[in-house]
């Protein structure tokens, strides 16, 4: 036998163990941290990418990483209530919600979608706890005044962080649902990215991850090459004046300046469409979407 020849498998061997090695220091820089996941879009709707997701979720925890999945659940609430004959109306990006449609929003977040996220990591090995911010009144919410009204909206005004820090410490997942309460016992529907961004500075997480459709941010949309990898905060408004940042953009670039200035070390935007987004922006040296600092 030639001694000098490499085990079958070898070089594939000695490429993962090179991938585990680059991974190493990022995983004790993030160890007994927190970290803040904002889980929507495609990755929600694809069973493979939904696994692909939950499976980084569950690998970060038991690393010693404090993972936080903030959720929302827009697909599945309109789906809902067309089963039910209701309509579904938006302004501004945001759901018009009556009190017929808050019930609605409430059974299906804090309920199926929620329900059916806690199972999957369980089913997968790992350990979730399902909340929504009416437990324990984690998130008071006021309620949002425009014209057209949108009924029962809200943003967040105060965040109790107890349920959440309770069930990091007993080692789970703490799985959230954006539902509040102004304090009447009224539920009312509170956009996900908004939520996301204020939970992550109530908990003075490390960093946020807002999954997406899209690769990140781009000086121009019609040119890759114009993709934008980090990005200071204090930069984002030229863009937002040079209509870099519109449309459903808006509010996921506003979430990751929000938790910035909240205290959070570190936001960034991934695309949720590549499998194991979150491992790849965590554990590599290049990170995959546009990552916004201080």
């Amino acid at each position: 036998m030639n001694l000098q020849q490499p085990a079958p498998g070898g070089t594939l061997n000695a490429m993962k163990a090179r991938i585990l090695t680059q991974a190493l220091p990022y995983i004790m820089k993030y160890h007994g941290k927190i970290v803040v996941v904002k889980y929507g879009g495609n990755a929600m709707v694809s069973r493979e990418l939904r696994e692909a997701v939950m499976s980084d979720v569950i690998l970060l925890s038991l690393v010693g990483i404090k993972v936080v999945l903030v959720h929302g659940g827009g697909p599945e609430i309109t789906e809902t209530l067309k089963r039910m004959g209701m309509p579904s109306r938006f302004e501004g990006g945001l759901r018009v919600t009556d009190g017929d449609t808050a019930k609605v929003v409430q059974m299906v977040l804090a309920g199926q979608t929620n329900k059916d996220l806690v199972a999957l990591i369980q089913k997968m090995g790992g350990r979730a706890l399902g909340l929504c911010g009416l437990d324990g009144g984690m998130l008071s919410v006021r309620r949002i005044e425009s014209e057209p009204d949108l009924g029962f909206v809200g943003d967040v005004s105060r965040v109790d962080d107890r349920p959440i820090m309770d069930a990091l410490s007993a080692g789970y997942i703490p799985i959230i649902a954006t539902v509040g309460t102004d304090g009447s016992g009224q539920p009312f529907n509170i956009n996900a990215d908004t939520a996301a961004a204020t939970i992550a500075g109530a908990l003075k997480a490390e960093n946020l991850i807002v999954m997406t459709d899209i690769r990140g941010l781009m000086r121009d949309t019609r040119d890759p090459v114009s993709f934008i990898p980090a990005i200071p905060v204090s930069e984002v408004p030229a863009l937002r004046r040079q209509g870099a940042i519109d449309g459903g953009m808006i509010p996921k670039v506003e979430c990751c300046v929000e938790a910035i200035r909240r205290g959070v070390a570190k936001a960034a935007m991934i695309d949720g469409r590549i499998p194991h987004a979150i491992l790849l922006e965590m554990f590599s040296d290049e990170g995959i979407g546009t990552l916004f600092t201080r």
